[in-house]
């Protein structure tokens, strides 16, 4: 029994410590980072642009699906 709850303390302990190590070393974010703005925001992977929408609704008329 003083093992099961030896063990489970040291656990506690060591991932605990981890966390509180990782609060303390983080560095904090300046203030130049969160001003930069960007021009254009550039297209996602599944986001589709106007002429690419345009192509698709070409080429199913052209191959004679209907939508």
């Amino acid at each position: 029994m003083k093992k099961i709850v030896l063990v489970g303390l040291a656990i506690l302990v060591v991932s605990t410590s981890g966390v509180s190590a990782k609060k303390a070393t983080k560095p904090k974010a300046t203030a130049a980072a969160a001003t930069t703005t960007v021009a254009a925001a550039p297209l996602l992977l599944g986001q589709v642009s106007a002429a690419d929408r345009a192509l698709y609704k070409k080429n199913l008329h052209d191959s004679g699906m209907k939508k």
